[in-house]
């Protein structure tokens, strides 16, 4: 119980309302989710500038993801032992510096290792300030409410990500979309110093072996993916590869059973929201980071649209994320948290594939526009619902350990997804190095359409003295 006490009790600092630190932890994850946005939109011209095929593009993009995938449940411990707001000062300054690298990046390669150290900031940035949201607002109700804020931001950074980076890009050039997030993350940094309390770290050491098996099973798996878009499934390079991501994934497991201050006390998975939420948030991640991968490559490639045109085609999509964001509290309140969850994957469903169908062969239309606005819809509700699952009633103790869970969820099964969904649509489309995007749309459907069955699996029975002294 004290150090229960401890990190819910505020040190003594001048007071600062608390929308002046949710302002500075809400830019935070304004400028990673403006950033990633606006990168995709560059895509095409970053493939372009620096010659590279769609399978080294998919490293460029996955390089970021499994960097942050592998390192978001070090980043939430880390938030937990050392203090939330130290932390997450550190990792801003690791993603400011590498975003100036990526923006001076000249080669491929070059590019790879700044988007990998971006990731490496956004991996304890993202749990970092979660953490300290969840310690500033403790009461289920508030969270409820401050979640949904958090939604909005996501939805605002997104929407004005793909009017930015294409306009950006068309305008300076890839490059600016790196140098865009800086004076964000500036901003952000100075409210968190000046607003933010010092909350302090729990007692713990960290868990370096299990670090280092997931970020290697994760990278493994994911590089191992695009591998086979290039050779075959049934290679040498890709086969072997598999088998290190597996066995890594393996040794973390036991790992994790072994250790006296594990990454992830497996316990946790024992609840049934936290073992939902963390699966369809990986089929949600999957989802969104592939489709976002490969949405303006389709509009560019295949509609035959610039840019520009590109990022304000996706303003209805990104609009809708914000609205769906926002209504989420006010829907799970009405009808539950289980059928507004199963509502967003139905809307994404249908999105899907209405995209996959769209007849539209050139420019922008009515079907794809309708496309954007159920996508979009189904994005904000769905991310949002499953994240207040996990968290609403997860310790305080615990706080960065269950939201560094659910975004590793969501960062994982983006890392793996794309590598895997772009592997399966460059190989469709034959040897010529091309995506075959409908194969890459129907494939994101099946994704849905198995968190949608994940969703539908009822709650557990328990006796009636577990619930007494459990939850409540």
């Amino acid at each position: 119980m004290s150090n229960d006490t401890a990190t819910t009790t505020v040190p003594a600092r001048p007071r600062v309302p608390r929308g002046v630190a949710m302002a500075g932890l809400a830019t935070s994850t304004f400028l990673v989710v403006l950033s990633t946005a606006m990168v995709n939109l560059a895509g095409p011209a970053i493939r372009e500038g620096l010659g590279l095929s769609a399978a080294e593009l998919t490293v460029v993009a996955s390089s970021y993801l499994v960097s942050l995938a592998g390192l978001l449940l070090l980043g939430g411990r880390l938030a937990d032992l050392l203090g939330p707001r130290r932390t997450f000062l550190a990792a801003m300054s690791v993603y400011l510096v590498a975003s100036v690298g990526s923006a001076l990046a000249a080669t491929g390669p070059a590019l790879i290792i700044g988007r990998i150290g971006q990731g490496i900031g956004a991996a304890v940035l993202m749990p970092s300030a979660l953490a300290l949201l969840l310690a500033l607002y403790p009461s289920p109700t508030e969270r409820t409410r401050v979640m949904g804020v958090w939604g909005v931001v996501t939805g605002i950074g997104s929407l004005l990500g793909v009017f930015f980076g294409g306009t950006l890009t068309e305008l300076l050039g890839w490059q600016s979309v790196f140098w865009t997030p800086v004076p964000f993350g500036v901003i952000s940094a100075i409210l968190v110093a000046c607003a933010v309390p010092a909350f302090p770290g729990r007692p713990g050491r960290f868990d370096v072996l299990g670090a280092i098996t997931i970020t290697v099973g994760v990278s493994a798996l994911a590089l191992s993916m695009i591998l086979a878009a290039e050779v075959g499934w049934a290679a040498p390079g890709t086969l072997i590869g598999l088998g290190i991501g597996i066995a890594s994934l393996a040794t973390f497991v036991i790992t994790e059973n072994r250790c006296s201050h594990p990454l992830v006390p497996l316990g946790v998975f024992r609840t049934r929201p936290v073992v939902m939420a963390s699966s369809v948030m990986m089929m949600l991640g999957a989802t969104m980071t592939s489709l976002l991968f490969f949405l303006p490559l389709y509009q560019q490639e295949v509609l035959g649209m610039t840019a520009l045109a590109t990022g304000l085609a996706q303003v209805p999509f990104a609009a809708m994320i914000i609205a769906g964001s926002a209504a989420s509290p006010l829907l799970a309140k009405r009808i539950g948290p289980d059928r507004s969850l199963r509502t967003a994957l139905a809307l994404l469903l249908t999105g899907l594939l209405w995209l996959a169908l769209n007849p539209t062969t050139s420019g922008l239309s009515v079907s794809l526009i309708g496309a954007f606005l159920l996508l979009g819809s189904g994005f904000g509700l769905g991310t949002i619902n499953a994240t207040t699952m996990a968290v609403r009633d997860s310790k305080e103790g615990e706080s960065g350990l269950v939201s560094g869970l659910i975004s590793t969820a969501q960062q994982l099964g983006g890392a793996i997804g794309l590598a895997a969904l772009a592997g399966i649509a460059i190989g469709s489309a034959g040897a010529d190095g091309d995506i075959s995007f409908t194969t890459a749309f129907l494939a994101l459907t099946v994704l849905i359409l198995v968190a949608f069955a994940i969703s539908l699996v009822p709650p557990a029975r328990t006796r009636p003295t577990q619930a007494t002294t459990g939850m409540h």
